[in-house]
C-alpha cells in the first residue's frame, strides 16, 4: 500500500515547539509555491463593473457563490451566470475567466525546487482551496513553463473543488488524514492563511504560518 510505504519515510522533519518527528508535510498552494494577487483580481472586476468586489471576495472571506465554485457545487458556466446574476453586469464568460485569474501570480522555481528531496524522505501532499477555473490556469501555466505536470511534485495533490471540501473546516483536513492514513501529529501543515492554519491546529496538525514575505525554501530549514 502507497502510504505504508511512505509512512516508513526514514528522514523526518523537528519542529521547535515540540521537537516531534514529522513524517508528513501538507503544503498549501497560494503564497507558498505562486504569488497571489488579490488586488489584480478586485480591480480587474472593478474595471468590469463590480464597484463592492471586496464585500464578494477576500483572502479571508468569500462570498457563497465563490465557497460553492470552490467547493465544485458549481460548474464554470453555472458560477459565469450565477456572478451574472448577483451583479447584474453584462459581461462575457471570458471577461469573468480573465478577471477571476487575474490574482494568479508566477510560481516560485526556488520554493518548488525543494520538492523532488523531500518526496524522497517523507510523504508529501498540497491541500489547496482552488477551483475548476483556476485549476486549470495554474496548471497549464506550470506545464508550459517547466515541461511537466506540478502534481508529480507531491505523492498526491488535493483540490478543493476536487475533495468538496475546503479549509479552515477541520473535516477537511481530517478528510485527508484519513484517506492517506496520516497520524496528525506527525505531520507538518503549512500555510499563508492564519484561518487555515487555526483549522489545521484544531484538527491536531503541526503547523507553519508562511506569513507575506516569507519562503518556504527560507522558514522550513528552521523546522529541521
Amino acid at each position: 500500500m502507497l502510504l505504508q510505504s511512505l509512512n516508513c519515510c526514514r528522514g523526518y522533519f523537528r519542529t521547535k515547539e515540540n521537537n516531534m518527528a514529522v513524517r508528513n508535510i501538507i503544503f498549501d498552494l497560494g503564497g507558498v509555491f505562486i504569488d497571489i494577487h488579490y488586488h489584480k483580481t478586485r480591480d480587474a472586476f472593478m474595471a468590469l463593473g463590480v464597484a463592492d468586489f471586496d464585500a464578494l471576495f477576500q483572502q479571508s472571506y468569500s462570498n457563497p457563490l465563490f465557497a460553492q465554485l470552490e467547493q465544485g457545487e458549481l460548474s464554470p458556466e453555472d458560477f459565469y451566470d450565477a456572478f451574472r446574476a448577483e451583479t447584474g453586469l453584462n459581461v462575457s464568460n471570458a471577461q469573468i475567466r480573465d478577471a477571476w485569474n487575474a490574482m494568479l501570480g508566477d510560481f516560485r522555481p526556488q520554493s518548488v525546487a525543494v520538492l523532488p528531496a523531500l518526496k524522497q524522505s517523507h510523504a508529501i501532499f498540497l491541500l489547496s482551496n482552488t477551483n475548476q477555473i483556476h485549476h486549470e490556469a495554474f496548471t497549464s501555466q506550470y506545464q508550459q513553463t517547466f515541461g511537466h505536470d506540478f502534481d508529480e511534485h507531491f505523492h498526491v495533490a488535493h483540490y478543493s473543488h476536487i475533495l468538496g471540501l475546503r479549509k479552515p473546516h477541520v473535516t477537511c483536513y481530517e478528510a485527508v488524514l484519513q484517506q492517506h492514513g496520516l497520524h496528525a501529529a506527525a505531520t507538518l501543515f503549512i500555510d499563508d492563511t492564519p484561518k487555515n492554519i487555526a483549522g489545521a491546529e484544531a484538527a491536531g496538525l503541526q503547523t507553519l504560518l508562511l506569513s507575506p514575505g516569507l519562503l518556504l525554501e527560507e522558514e522550513l530549514p528552521k523546522y529541521l
